[in-house]
């Protein structure tokens, strides 16, 4: 039996119906698995980030068929080779960063670089901007799933935040993530 072999595979093309199935078609046929996934469609293109496991044959024969099915599905396909699904760190602590504000330019470039500065790592960032309700006025608002190690105070923190807020009039809220429990 072959050992699994990991990858990420990026696909992005011009949204249709049928991508998400003729993309995981792909992955098990091969034998492989799609492990985590975010998928979306933006603008009109759809976009999609895999994690897949493939038996290493596979994964190689994949990799040499790339070129065929960017092709044949009409996206533009690439595939990075990577290691086993890394566990949360169990000394991290997860919290949730959500903003919303008027959609001006340094939104995500500004919180980023805050959370930079404090050596926080963003595991998972979703943007977006939407009509306001009763103005349409374009809103942004931005959702993030970082992990703070034991080393950040968050009492300054917050405290930074709360100062870009104020400086900037955006909405930011940062609280304490908790994961489901399942028994």
């Amino acid at each position: 039996m072959s050992s699994q072999a990991y990858s990420v595979l990026t696909a992005i093309g011009a949204d249709r119906i049928g991508i998400v199935e003729d993309i995981a078609d792909q992955v098990a046929r091969r034998g492989g698995n799609i492990a985590e996934s975010r998928m979306a469609v933006l603008g009109g293109e759809f976009a999609a980030i895999l994690l897949i496991a493939l038996p290493e044959p596979e994964l190689a024969g994949l990799e040499a068929a790339l070129g065929g099915l960017e092709r044949d599905l009409g996206l533009r396909l690439t595939l990075k080779r990577t290691s086993r699904p890394r566990p949360r760190p169990a000394e991290g602590r997860p919290y949730r960063l959500e903003t919303v504000s008027l959609d001006t330019p340094g939104i995500v470039q500004a919180i980023s670089a805050l959370l930079k500065r404090h050596r926080i790592n963003i595991e998972e960032l979703e943007t977006a901007t939407v009509p306001a309700p009763w103005t349409g006025a374009p809103m942004f608002r931005m959702h993030a799933t970082l992990i703070l190690d034991g080393s950040v105070p968050v009492a300054r923190l917050k405290a930074e935040l709360a100062a870009l807020e104020g400086e900037k009039d955006w909405d930011i809220n940062l609280r304490p993530a908790f994961a489901a429990t399942s028994e």
